[in-house]
């Protein structure tokens, strides 16, 4: 039995050295390692005509052939592999060492980058940064605001109405209420988000844009504070140059409020078209918080005093980056967005 078992062992060597293709390792695996007819197998089957004093020593000279018998065949296989990628990349003549071609990296959209700055400014200042839901209800988005049911902001006009209380937030506003309900003073927050407004589409309108509102309430908060804030703010976003201007205005949420002018970025101040020859910009309105709206968030309007604001952030951008259409940040155009 061991005489067979080493003339199978000259045998396997013999056909292996002439074996040149896979097809060949193929069939010279089935074989030699075949279930039925291998030549391994049927000498497995003769063990049982071996005298009991070899079969330890046979039989572990049977899996040791076995079993470099099937490493030696994996290992050819490989070889053949091996050298079957280098003929191809010979004809082919692909250098692998060559660093392949990169796709073009994106970067922030312009109104992402203008909405960072200004949460950073705002950060920078202790301000956290809060967010609610889009769909809100009119007692949120208005009642709570100090603004009542015959008030033209309120009109089917001007809103998206799901029902008679729910609707596309008009602005973020909500969220104050809401963090206000849920928070006691003193607060110092910022609201930036998605609103909607049934706008028709313009070169300064759309029905869907981003605001950043803010809110600041403490004990002994004076329009001096607001005022300050508001400056350092728009320095800050422009420049140190910038001058700011303040004009008395009325919005329901705040009293006594203010629409918030800028030096013309354009002409500095002298007059041109952007300004409209009166070297004003106007960028936002803004306000002391009406203790009427302390009331509905139960908070003592005798104790505590406050500030909000709004910011556009579409027209933040337009002036930042001297775009004269909104509609070309929503129109996914890349010869516009690459250049930011």
């Amino acid at each position: 039995m061991f005489d067979k078992l080493n003339a199978l062992k000259e045998t396997f060597n013999s056909e292996l050295a002439k074996s040149k293709s896979k097809v060949q390792l193929t069939i010279l695996k089935d074989q030699y390692l075949g279930r039925k007819k291998g030549k391994i197998t049927l000498l497995m089957k003769d063990f049982k005509s071996v005298p009991a004093s070899e079969r330890k020593e046979l039989g572990k000279a049977l899996n040791q052939f076995k079993a470099e018998v099937v490493r030696v065949l994996q290992d050819a296989e490989d070889v053949l592999t091996d050298q079957t990628l280098e003929q191809q990349l010979s004809t082919n003549s692909i250098d692998i060492t060559l660093p392949g071609n990169r796709r073009p990296l994106g970067h922030p959209h312009p109104l992402a980058l203008v909405r960072q700055e200004i949460e950073s400014i705002f950060h920078s200042l202790g301000y956290s940064v809060e967010d609610g839901p889009e769909i809100e209800t009119t007692y949120y988005n208005f009642e709570a605001l100090n603004i009542p049911e015959d008030h033209p902001a309120r009109d089917e006009g001007d809103t998206f109405y799901f029902s008679n209380n729910l609707l596309l937030r008009t602005h973020t506003s909500p969220v104050q209420i809401r963090t206000m309900e849920r928070s006691q003073p003193p607060l110092r927050i910022i609201c930036p988000g998605t609103v909607y407004r049934r706008d028709n589409p313009d070169a300064t309108h759309s029905p869907v844009f981003q605001q950043v509102e803010g809110l600041a309430v403490d004990e002994k908060i004076t329009f001096r504070d607001f005022k300050g804030t508001m400056e350092f703010f728009l320095k800050s976003f422009f420049s140190e140059k910038t001058l700011v201007r303040f004009r008395p205005s009325y919005f329901g949420f705040t009293e006594p409020s203010a629409e918030l002018d800028i030096s013309c970025r354009f002409c500095s101040g002298s007059g041109c078209r952007v300004c409209k020859m009166t070297g004003w910009v106007e960028v936002f309105g803004a306000g002391m918080v009406d203790p009427a709206v302390f009331n509905f968030v139960g908070i003592d309007p005798e104790k505590y005093n406050g500030f909000a604001f709004g910011i556009g952030v579409e027209r933040f951008a337009m002036m930042k980056y001297g775009v004269d259409n909104i509609l070309n940040f929503y129109q996914n155009d890349l010869r516009f967005l690459r250049q930011f």
